[in-house]
């Protein structure tokens, strides 16, 4: 299920983008380096509930972040906002994405102004404009 929900990440990104006119790069995985716009597949990580011996509930969470800019400018802000609503709004009906037996959905966004990749080298360490989207699955086996 980890690898559906993050294949189902980045085909969400890239077909949004796609289909909004967005030159988005969509990585299923930190960068090497960042050029704006770009997106990635941040952390995942999941709860397991077991029903009896032999029934498990998964629920893996994805956390993606899209970088939109250098800094939060009114540009920038106005950018983020129409990305991240049309975003919203276009995967509602692909509940589907991470395979026919799940289900999948956004639970939450939010502003990262003052975003720094850490996993970068210092002298590459830039201060963006990004925002965090929480993609949650369901699925039972």
């Amino acid at each position: 299920m980890q690898a559906a929900i993050r294949a189902a990440s980045v085909a969400l990104l890239t077909d949004y983008a796609a289909f909004a006119g967005i030159k988005l790069q969509v990585y299923p995985a930190r960068p090497r380096t960042i050029a704006p716009p770009t997106a990635f597949v941040d952390v995942i990580r999941e709860t397991i509930v077991y029903s009896g011996p032999t029934l498990m509930q998964r629920t893996p969470v994805c956390e993606m972040v899209v970088v939109h800019a250098i800094f939060d400018s009114k540009e920038a802000a106005d950018q983020k906002d129409a990305f991240v609503d049309g975003f919203l709004e276009w995967q509602r009906t692909r509940f589907h994405a991470a395979g026919a037996n799940t289900l999948v959905g956004v639970t939450d966004t939010d502003d990262l102004p003052n975003y720094v990749p850490e996993w970068m080298p210092p002298e590459r360490q830039l201060v963006y404009y990004a925002t965090r989207i929480v993609l949650e699955g369901l699925a039972l086996g």
